[in-house]
């Protein structure tokens, strides 16, 4: 990757900004940010007296839990649509 393939992205996740600097499409990069924004919400919603750092974390562990669900119905997905191709 070189510094010609990178961009700078602005964002605002609970209520900061941040620059994102990478080489995804800046939609894809707007796309992510939304989405962690959205679960942060969520999360305070339900306990507002979470300070931003915890808040933070268990917006990771969150989305990490849902990551693994996704990734294990996909491996199980795609393990049955093995076994309906050998039949």
């Amino acid at each position: 990757m070189s510094q010609d393939d990178r961009h700078r992205i602005t964002v605002d996740i609970h209520n900061k900004t941040y620059t994102i600097i990478g080489t995804e499409r800046e939609s894809h990069v707007k796309l992510v940010a939304s989405l962690v924004d959205q679960k942060m919400k969520e999360i305070h919603n339900v306990n507002k007296q979470l300070d931003t750092t915890r808040l933070a974390v268990l917006t990771a562990v969150n989305t990490m839990n849902d990551y693994l669900k996704l990734k294990e119905d996909y491996a199980t997905l795609l393990g049955s649509f093995n076994k309906k191709e050998d039949k």
